[in-house]
This record gives C-alpha cells, structure tokens and sequence, in this order.
C-alpha cells in the first residue's frame, strides 16, 4: 500500500513538472503561427500558397519576392531613416533618463516626490492621448516631416526615469561619500561611480526603446511627408499600398521579414543579458 501511495505521489510531481512544459511549448508554437505562415508566404508564390499544401510550397521556393519588394519601396533609404531615428534617440534619452533618475534618486530639492508621482502618472497614460497636443507642438516649432519631430515626444521616458531611479537608489551610499570625499562634484558621481555600476539596467532600457521604436508606426505615419524621413514601419505601409503588388502576399512578407529580422536577431542575440538587466534592476 505504502508504494503505491509513493508511486501515485511520485507520478504526480512529475506531472506538475511536465504539464507547465507542455502548456508554454502549445503557446508558443500558437504565437510562432504567424511568423512560420510569413516565413511560407515570403519564400512561395501567391497562387501556390493559397491553392497548395506543403509540398507544393518546398517546389516552389523562390527568393524573388525579396528582390521585387526592395525595388518596390526604398527599403534602404527607409533602413538609414529608421536607424537616426531609433539609436539617435536612444542617445539621447540615455543622457535624460541617466540625469533624472539620479536627481529623483539621491539629490534633495522641493517638490521631488511630486515630480516623481508626475512620471509615474505619465506611465498610465496611453500614448495615443498625447497624439493631438504633441502634433500641435511640433507644428508651432515647425518640426513636421523631420528627425527631431518623430524624437521629441519620446526624449523623456517615464518608464526609463523610473527603472534609473530604482536602480540609483541601490547604489551604496558609501560610494557616493567616498567619491564625494575626493571632491568630485554630483555629475562627475553620476558619470565615474553610478553609471558603471548600473549598467545593466541601461541595457535593459536600451532593448526596450529600440524594439519600441523600430516597430513605431502611427507617430511618424502622422508627422512625416517624405522619403527622406520616413521609417521602415511607414515604408512598410507604402509597400501594401502600392498598386503595382495588389494582393501579392509573397512580397508582402518579404517586406515584412526585411523590418523585423534585424529586430528578430537582436532580441535572440542579447535574450539572456536582457533577462538578467531587468532581474539585477530589481524590475519583476
């Protein structure tokens, strides 16, 4: 009696262990449905996708649709556009993100929770409400249709202030005294003691803008006019648009593959280290 009570214990461990498995492995593979169907419909003609199984697919691979899509819209210059745009930005961001959370984090002044409440409520505020009073704003400066105008909304991050910050605030007080005791002032801390010792939390905010900002499509639709400026999303837009592809889906998700590979590599190549950023940050 006593070993099938262990046995029937013992086999349902192992069924609490498996199951979770088995359920994430049935998600994923439902999320990944739309990018295999993308993968087929990049690599086989339209007529043979829609009336064809897969046989029929793996006859009629071709790599044409790739070349017909780069010809039908100015993926390169689309590709430079996107590439000022989204680690310009970063750039920048990084300098205000890095200096508003040191203030909220470790130098007194009036009003710091207040200011500090004032991003948080910025959090929970959905981007789309911004969209009216930020478009007026760029044309008073007469910023439509350029790199600065699709940056400027973006320039202060809430979410970025607010990983900093709890980041800074974890930094030992001694460190700071220490370099303080060297007579270095409050940016040459920031720069010499804080920012070396949080610099996965900077990777972690890193990530997260690029792959936001890559994949932004209704704030540069809005702003921008012209080739010159437009990103990979818009161009993407134009891709559908164009007369001469109709309902060709083969260059559809070449266009498609094309502005979410580099994306799709990034986030594989820095999963691991973007994991840990966010643990190390304290961020659950």
């Amino acid at each position: 009696m006593y070993e099938i009570d262990y046995k029937m214990t013992s086999q349902r461990k192992t069924w609490q262990k498996i199951l979770p498995i088995l359920a994430l492995g049935f998600f994923g593979l439902v999320w990944m449905v739309p990018l295999f169907w993308t993968l087929a419909a990049a690599f086989v003609p339209t007529t043979e996708l829609l009336n064809g199984g897969p046989l029929v697919w793996l006859q009629n691979l071709h790599f044409g649709a790739f070349e017909q899509a780069w010809s039908v819209a100015p993926f390169a210059r689309f590709y430079l556009n996107t590439i000022i745009w989204v680690f310009g930005l970063l750039a920048i961001q990084l300098v205000t993100i890095s200096l508003a959370g040191f203030a909220l984090a470790r130098l007194d002044f009036r009003g710091k929770d207040q200011i500090f409440f004032l991003f948080l409520t910025q959090l929970m505020v959905p981007a789309t409400v911004l969209i009216l009073p930020n478009y007026q704003t760029l044309v008073a400066l007469g910023w439509l249709d350029s790199y600065q105008g699709m940056m400027a909304p973006y320039i202060a991050s809430a979410f970025g202030t607010f990983l900093m910050r709890q980041a800074f605030k974890q930094v030992p007080k001694e460190l700071e005294e220490a370099a303080r005791s060297d007579g270095a002032n409050w940016l040459q801390v920031l720069w010499h003691v804080f920012l070396p010792v949080t610099r996965a939390p900077l990777l972690a905010f890193s990530i997260v803008s690029i792959t936001y900002h890559w994949n932004e499509f209704l704030w540069p639709l809005l702003i921008t006019s012209s080739v010159e400026v437009r990103p990979l999303t818009v161009g993407l837009a134009l891709l559908v648009q164009s007369s001469e592809i109709g309902a060709q889906w083969d260059q559809l998700s070449a266009g498609t593959l094309i502005v979410a590979v580099p994306i799709l590599i990034l986030i594989a190549l820095v999963q691991k280290q973007f994991t840990n950023s966010f643990l190390s940050s304290g961020i659950k």
